[in-house]
């Protein structure tokens, strides 16, 4: 590929002997550069053409003399552009697949009588465009859909649980729990469908799961010490604040209970 910034420091320097030709491959032109540099002519040309490289655009430089390297990078970057599109209907079709699977290995379930089933007439267009794409194994886009439910209707507690749902499918862990556990905390209480629901499967296999589960679902189980004794042992006020932040992380405080043990220290 000819450099643009060679050919002007070439016709300046030994201009008059056509090395910026040489340079450019325009053999034949060079050498009548060298013939008519015995006669002083080709200082003019050398001149003019120093003027004319240095003011040239770098587009038409290139179309001039890079006409192979710019067709190439275009077919490269067409290429490349085929072979995303490629790869996003392969990523799409994987999903479907291990979404069929999931389907194929889960108990058969009930379908809903039709008087409990959504009317998608009445719902937001956004929710209901939402659901048909998740059916459809768009995650990507059901979960843009989902967004934008939200940015009306924050607290719907339906879209959270699909939204954690659709996430789980694409494997986006931290996504997926932040929209399961704000579905629980505004009211999701259908525990025995997070244990069972094959599209969260793949958060049931993250460490994280078992907290979720002693903490929300089975508090019993593994019932923590009460939030005094946990913080008997620390005395400074800054300690027991990253005490109880710790204690909130691992799932052990729910945010209600941070805010109100962080009160009471405070008080």
């Amino acid at each position: 590929m000819k450099d643009k910034n060679i050919v002007v420091l070439f016709s300046f320097f030994l201009g008059m002997f056509g090395a910026h030709r040489f340079y450019l491959g325009q053999t034949k032109l060079g050498i009548l550069y060298c013939v008519l540099s015995l006669v002083g002519i080709s200082v003019l040309l050398q001149i003019i053409d120093f003027f004319v490289f240095l003011f040239m655009d770098q587009k038409i430089f290139d179309l001039k003399y890079n006409s192979k390297y710019v067709e190439l990078q275009r077919r490269e970057e067409i290429d490349e552009k085929e072979n995303y599109e490629y790869s996003r209907q392969q990523d799409r079709r994987s999903r479907q697949h291990r979404a069929e699977d999931y389907r194929n290995t889960s108990a058969p379930r009930n379908r809903r009588p039709a008087a409990q089933r959504p009317d998608y007439n009445k719902m937001n267009p956004y929710k209901a465009s939402g659901i048909q794409r998740y059916k459809a194994y768009e995650y990507e886009e059901a979960i843009e859909d989902f967004l934008k439910v939200l940015e009306t209707e924050p607290n719907d507690i339906s879209v959270h649980f699909n939204l954690a749902c659709a996430n789980s499918l694409l494997e986006q862990k931290e996504e997926a729990y932040y929209y399961l556990n704000r579905a629980i905390e505004l009211g999701f209480k259908d525990y025995h469908r997070i244990r069972n629901h094959d599209a969260l499967a793949y958060l049931r296999l993250q460490p994280e799961y078992e907290a979720l589960e002693s903490r929300v679902m089975n508090p019993r189980k593994a019932a923590p010490k009460k939030n005094k004794d946990l913080l008997s042992d620390t005395p400074n006020l800054l300690e027991q604040i990253k005490q109880l932040g710790s204690l909130r992380e691992r799932g052990l405080l729910t945010e209600e209970e941070f805010v109100a043990q962080k009160k009471k220290l405070l008080g």
